[in-house]
């Protein structure tokens, strides 16, 4: 009996000390709040540094091509999108580039960004930055 039991204590004991790091590092996501519905919005670039974990992602240079692979939003002139970022940025920025591409500064507000008054396609880009590291986050919308 022991020659049976004692190899399986082995293993027991091997198997408990070979337990997952805790601190696994995981990208963070924003979403896109709206009629009550979230959405993800896509990454565009990414970059982190803790501990020994140091990861830069560089997505498209070109947001158009990010915004291609995004579910476009139909909102209304006026609607107010509310967005989502894990773990707490300490500073959110935003972009909005027009149907002619230019590229303005977007205002928000408590985690949310009021659309244009004018009607057409505009492809929104949220920065986020953390003590940590930064990302880039992309959505677009068609204003009606």
């Amino acid at each position: 009996m022991n020659k049976i039991v004692l190899p399986i204590l082995i293993v027991i004991i091997l198997t408990g000390c070979n337990v997952l790091p805790t601190g696994i590092h995981k990208q963070p996501e924003g979403q896109i709040i709206f009629d009550g519905e979230h959405y993800n919005m896509l990454p565009s670039k990414y970059e982190w540094k803790e501990d020994d974990v140091e990861v830069t992602l560089k997505g498209s240079p070109n947001i158009s091509e990010i915004a291609d692979n995004f579910e476009t939003l139909e909102v209304q002139k006026g609607d107010v999108l509310k967005f989502k970022i894990d773990k707490d940025p300490n500073l959110i920025s935003a972009t909005k580039m027009n149907e002619d591409g230019t590229i303005e500064n977007v205002e928000i507000k408590d985690e949310k960004i009021t659309m244009p008054s004018k009607e057409g396609y505009y492809i929104y880009e949220l920065n986020a930055i953390w003590n940590k590291g930064k990302e880039s986050f992309v959505f677009d919308v068609n204003v009606k």
